[in-house]
């Protein structure tokens, strides 16, 4: 067949393509050419800051911007988007036919960082989210570069040592014995508590789930202030979400020991199979901490006076609060680092309860969240390494692997594939902040949160919702001229006769959301979250208990920020009640 000779022979296109990738040798050239591709994505996103917290927002009155206007009808950065039918849009993309240039890609890979959140920003006060530090996007950047895979060290080389590491220094942190512990990086917080629930049940079940599957009911138990992948981890792991006990929790956001006790009781007097108990340290929504130290207690008595041959499995989903740990041996007599007397008090008390994390039997930690990575950066650790081999299989379903070697996790992970990205950000922030720069900044979050919260209280309209939680989390509601706040909140909780007035007051804190909102899309505030449902009220069928939400993750975040909140809410509370005069 005669070949089209306009069209170029593809050994000609090949060399042109080679450009596209890292050369394997030394080219200083080359070398240059993918800073340069780096510095110039970097350079793209630069042109997309502004006063606000959002990537690609203009003012008229910020020349650094280079974007469309701000829309003041809709101050979502997604709305313009959706106003120009670009998700849509996406939906009928063709695969493209020719190639394009290094350049160009990067342009409209930098483009596609429009509407993130800057979550350095120090009016950033949206969720638990941290900016991550340079050396930790540089491991990525390594992980990127020669994709390790860590099932085998061979395919991962020193990456797999990493992973050996990271988990030792948590064990050494946390207080499990690192000749005995083990780990390994996983998919997120839901893949650590997705592990600790199969850990479980396999557990319970003598290891014959692998091959026999779940043939009689299994139970999980969490508290309602647990997260919601509890649903997800029943559901995919046959399970079923019928089989999820739901504790209820305390005002203070922890699962209630007696409710606890009462279902244990009755579930081992008639036999039931509970596979798995999940605590948590550190809720996503109000920095609840449940009693570890007081539910293993339980566990075990409990599983004396029974007779348990296999107690129910503790997992305990720290992925928000284990950096807390680092304060195990901080003297709080001396307060080295200087902090004020309420922020010492908040972080004691956090400390007391996070000081238990070594009493269970596994646990989450993300990296991700408190631990200052990028995205995603989870840590799998459990107490006994010998547990895992529940959860192995068969080298021989394997054949292509495993030849050699000294490391095979591959044997027993749900993944058969696994960055190492996650595993050398990670270790870059053990070896960058230690001890004392984590407590810097976990000290500096609480610290900001309390000074937060003591503006806020000077305010009577205002009523904190967590106050027992000493995190970097502040949940809070706002009510009308001439309601106390906390008498209403109060009501809200316990009185089925007010619900109408309660829902009221969502849609007037709702309204309120709005208001603050609206301002830091226009660059001149904060930028808060909202929650629809942080409490149910506490009488049969109770209505959700709305809330507004300030996350402090920056480590930029100061007094300004809370003074300016409160304001903020001063101010909208005004707007409201003059647009309810007026109409």
């Amino acid at each position: 067949m005669k070949r089209n000779t306009k069209e170029k022979h593809y050994t000609e296109i090949l060399e042109h393509i080679q450009t596209f990738f890292q050369t394997p040798f030394s080219d200083p050239i080359m070398d240059g050419y993918f800073t340069h591709t780096i510095s110039h994505f970097l350079d793209h996103v630069d042109n997309l800051k502004c006063v606000a917290p959002i990537l690609g927002i203009k003012q008229e009155e910020c020349p650094t911007c280079k974007l469309q206007s701000f829309d003041k009808e809709n101050p979502s950065i997604l709305s313009g988007i959706e106003q120009q039918g670009q998700f849509g849009t996406a939906q009928i993309q063709d695969f493209p036919e020719h190639i394009s240039s290094v350049e160009s890609v990067t342009e409209t890979l930098a483009d596609y960082c429009q509407g993130m959140t800057l979550w350095g920003h120090p009016n950033t006060q949206a969720n638990v989210v941290p900016p991550p530090t340079v050396p930790s996007i540089v491991g990525f950047i390594a992980a990127a570069m020669y994709s390790p895979n860590i099932i085998w060290d061979e395919y991962s080389a020193l990456f797999a040592k990493a992973e050996i590491q990271v988990v030792s220094m948590l064990s050494n942190l946390i207080g499990y014995d690192s000749q005995k512990s083990g780990g390994l990086f996983t998919f997120g917080g839901t893949g650590t508590n997705l592990y600790g629930c199969k850990l479980g049940i396999e557990k319970m079940l003598g290891g014959t789930g692998m091959t026999e599957g779940i043939r009689d009911d299994v139970k999980i138990v969490a508290s309602e202030s647990s997260h919601y992948s509890r649903y997800n981890i029943a559901s995919w792991l046959g399970v079923g979400t019928k089989n999820l006990v739901t504790i209820p929790s305390t005002h203070k956001n922890k699962m209630s020991l007696t409710d606890l006790e009462d279902y244990l009781r009755k579930a081992f007097e008639e036999q039931e199979k509970v596979a798995v108990i999940l605590p948590t340290l550190g809720t996503t929504d109000a920095f609840g901490i449940d009693d570890l130290a007081a539910i293993v207690q339980l566990r075990d008595r409990l599983a004396y006076e029974f007779s348990l041959e296999k107690p129910p499995h503790i997992h305990a989903d720290a992925v928000i609060g284990w950096p807390w740990s680092v304060f195990n041996d901080y003297d709080f007599e001396t307060n080295p680092l200087g902090y004020h007397a309420r922020t010492l008090r908040s972080l004691q008390d956090s400390s007391m309860k996070i000081k238990s994390l070594h009493m269970a039997d596994s646990i989450g930690i993300d990296f991700h969240k408190t631990g200052y990575t990028p995205y995603i950066s989870s840590v799998f650790l459990l107490k006994n390494r010998e547990d895992m081999t529940l959860l192995s299989r068969e080298p021989e379903q394997m054949p292509y692997l495993y030849q050699f070697g000294y490391y095979h996790p591959g044997i027993y992970t749900l993944e058969s594939s696994r960055s190492a990205a996650g595993t050398m950000a990670a270790l870059a922030n053990l070896l960058l902040l230690g001890k004392q720069g984590y407590r810097v900044l976990i000290g500096h979050l609480v610290e900001m949160a309390e000074m937060l919260r003591e503006e806020l209280e000077q305010h009577p309209y205002i009523c904190i919702l967590n106050d027992y939680n000493y995190g970097p989390v502040t949940l809070f509601r706002v009510y009308p001229d001439g309601v106390d706040a906390q008498k209403a909140y109060e009501q809200e909780m316990s009185d089925p006769n007010y619900r109408d007035e309660l829902e009221e007051n969502n849609a007037y804190n709702r309204h309120i959301f709005d208001k603050l909102h609206e301002q830091a899309m226009r660059g001149e505030g904060v930028l808060l979250s909202w929650t629809d449902a942080y409490r149910h009220a506490d009488y049969p069928d109770g209505l959700p208990i709305a809330a507004i939400k300030s996350f402090i993750m920056s480590p930029w975040t100061d007094m300004n920020s809370s003074n300016t909140l409160a304001r903020q809410v001063a101010d909208a509370r005004i707007q409201i009640k003059e647009t309810e005069k007026s109409t």
